[in-house]
């Protein structure tokens, strides 16, 4: 069955074409057809609005900066942030933890690699017994191999939101929500932690600050391709929800 979006075919040659772009992917077709659908969502709405620009890229950039503009944080919010989570915030703390890594995504459809990862993760949080199982069977982080295992780690170690999540969360606790970072999306356990010393709000303000503004930006992304999709008549695919 052909896929139709919004009267507008995806045609199969496309797909063959975008396939080469999602080799990494679990399922490369699904990937591919996923970024077309979203990539035509989005050509379609900058037409609309009269947008023009010499290549598709500098198109879908062009209204992705007009329809999602973001703002740095500024120093206020900041600070609410490392006010509001303290534990967060410490140098010398080591922990151990296991992870189950999807990748963010080819492109557009992170917003579709969520959605997997959210079925897993409610899986995992059913069935805590099952996270190195699982862990080997959809994470595409090497550690996989070990049931997820990542080892001991102290503050420094390892990107800022993964550690937030890590150091704020007891051992033997499994992570109640997705953590995203540049890697992807990550189910955790945390199987071993061990306090430190606090570190200073001047000392993180400049990092704060960029992982924010980068969550914000993220945020509206993902709202706003999920807008497009509810509101689009797509045939013949079924997209997974962008909730």
């Amino acid at each position: 069955m052909a896929i139709i979006v919004n009267g507008v075919e995806i045609s199969e040659a496309s797909i063959e074409n975008e396939l080469a772009q999602h080799a990494e992917a679990e399922s490369p077709r699904d990937a591919a057809i996923q970024e077309l659908i979203l990539r035509e969502l989005l050509l379609q709405t900058a037409k609309k609005e009269g947008i023009t620009a010499p290549t598709t890229e500098e198109i879908i950039g062009t209204l992705l900066e007009k329809a999602i503009p973001v703002e740095e944080a500024d120093e206020a919010a900041c600070l609410d942030f490392y006010n509001s989570n303290p534990e967060s915030f410490t140098k010398g703390e080591m922990a151990s933890a296991n992870h189950i890594l999807f990748p963010l995504g080819e492109g557009l459809t992170a917003g579709i690699a969520k959605a997997k990862a959210e079925g897993v993760l409610a899986d995992v949080l059913a069935n805590p017994s099952k996270f190195a199982d699982l862990a080997r069977e959809h994470s595409t982080c090497p550690s996989s191999a070990q049931g997820g295992s990542l080892g001991q780690f102290g503050r420094g170690q390892m990107v800022p939101e993964f550690e937030a999540a890590i150091f704020s969360t007891e051992a033997g606790v499994i992570v109640p929500t997705l953590v995203e970072t540049q890697f992807g999306y990550h189910i955790i356990e945390v199987t071993e932690r061990s306090q430190g010393d606090s570190v200073s709000f001047e000392e993180v303000k400049e990092r704060l600050q960029a992982f924010l503004t980068d969550m914000a930006g993220r945020k509206a992304m993902h709202d706003y391709l999920g807008q497009l999709v509810t509101s689009a008549k797509i045939e013949g695919y079924s997209l997974p929800a962008m909730a």
